[in-house]
């Protein structure tokens, strides 16, 4: 049973990749089990077909994909609309 451990350091990581039965209604004898951790606590799961280095690129390419999605959402911001210019520049002109 191989498995590739993940970097620390990412929000999303790579806990595991194992060799696999294929899942129900699929066939084929190349399947990999993974699974993806989000700071320790939420896992995903998933399994793939192909070779241990194919499914290893595959699964760290989603992680990546992950953590990028991830670094754009750092807090809520309360977003307060301002008048447009143009309502400004036309109230002017009519209170002149």
């Amino acid at each position: 049973m191989n498995n590739v451990t993940a970097t620390r350091g990412q929000s999303y990581e790579i806990v595991s990749i194992r060799s696999a039965e294929p899942p129900q209604g699929m066939e084929g004898s190349n399947w990999h089990r993974y699974v993806i951790s989000f700071n320790g606590d939420d896992r995903i799961e998933g399994c793939r077909p192909g070779s241990m280095s194919v499914v290893t690129r595959a699964v760290e390419e989603i992680v990546a994909q992950l953590n990028e999605r991830h670094a754009g959402k750092k807090g809520r911001v309360q977003l307060i609309p301002t008048p447009s210019k143009t309502a400004k520049s036309s109230a002017r002109k009519t209170s002149s």
